[in-house]
């Protein structure tokens, strides 16, 4: 991993959400420089404050990291043009970093939340059907 990553998409992160340094600085309990020092590198952030990041984007911690793997290449890359499940991805971040959503649906597993995401998308006849499907494969025991 390369000492930069983490710091740029904390960066990234921040912007994204429209959030301070001196709020996501209050969030992690700690002074905006220290804060600060996340984003250029100067400092990594600790398991304590990492929780506490993944939290305040609604990502997991393992999340939070994978997204700082870097994989050596010889050869360049050029990233895939987007495809409905790009566009798909987009709407459902979109819907859950929405801040009254975010807070009705912090408390959702991921599977929960894309479940609700896509379950809202659909009919209210394709709406009964699943639920009766659900109620079947609720029934059935664990293997």
């Amino acid at each position: 991993m390369k000492s930069k990553l983490l710091p740029q998409k904390l960066k990234e992160l921040r912007k994204i959400n429209n959030y301070t340094q001196d709020y996501v600085a209050e969030v992690l309990g700690v002074v905006r420089q220290t804060y600060s020092h996340y984003e250029t590198g100067k400092r990594t952030p600790d398991a304590k404050a990492l929780y506490k990041l993944a939290g305040l984007y609604n990502i997991s911690i393992d999340d939070l990291l994978h997204l700082t793997i870097d994989i050596d290449r010889d050869e360049s890359y050029d990233a895939p043009a987007p495809t409905q499940t790009s566009t798909d991805l987009a709407e459902f971040l979109e819907f859950f970093n929405e801040p009254s959503n975010k807070k009705k649906y912090m408390f959702n597993t991921n599977l929960e939340r894309e479940l609700l995401f896509y379950f809202d998308k659909i009919s209210e006849e394709d709406k009964k059907e699943i639920i009766e499907f659900t109620k079947i494969k609720a029934k059935k025991p664990f293997h």
